[in-house]
């Protein structure tokens, strides 16, 4: 599990590099589907990442405003110190945490800390594919995908990614 955590995170990372090409202008412009643009939805992935994050610990919801994260270096550095924060986390003994059942307050439901994982994971990655489009229309390479040759098999969670 972690490391598709650390998949995403890389990936993360080089969607914030591919984003230095584009002006605010363009990072802030609505689009068609997805959450509505490219800058907001890097910050809606790192969002959801750290409430559903907080909800497993059992910690109150940070609710960001996105208005306080507006620029790419304001989103990057969210990421930076909220990863900094989930990877301590996800450093602990998670195995015995995957059965146990979570509430969370933006939510009626329950859910296993495993369904949770897995949930971050695939809500990344459903993101990455809407901003791969987006980069389609702009008539920009997006950032690749593969996991394979990335050598996320051999690193530590704590490592730079």
């Amino acid at each position: 599990m972690i490391k598709f955590f650390k998949y995403n995170w890389q990936v993360r990372d080089e969607w914030f590099d591919w984003c230095n090409q584009l002006t605010i202008e363009e990072l802030l412009k609505d689009r068609r589907g997805g959450v509505g643009n490219i800058l907001y939805t890097l910050f809606h992935i790192i969002d959801v990442e750290y409430s559903w994050i907080r909800g497993i610990q059992g910690k109150e919801d940070v609710a960001f405003q996105f208005v306080n994260y507006n620029t790419l270096e304001k989103v990057k550095s969210l990421s930076a110190k909220s990863r900094n924060e989930i990877a301590e986390f996800l450093a602990t003994n998670l195995g015995s945490l995957k059965e146990k059942l979570v509430s969370v307050s933006w939510d009626e439901d329950t859910y296993t800390v495993d369904e949770i994982l897995h949930h971050i994971i695939t809500h990344e990655i459903h993101h990455m594919g809407q901003l791969s489009v987006w980069a389609r229309e702009l008539e920009l390479s997006p950032v690749p995908a593969n996991f394979i040759g990335r050598e996320l098999m051999r690193r530590t969670i704590n490592e730079k990614e």
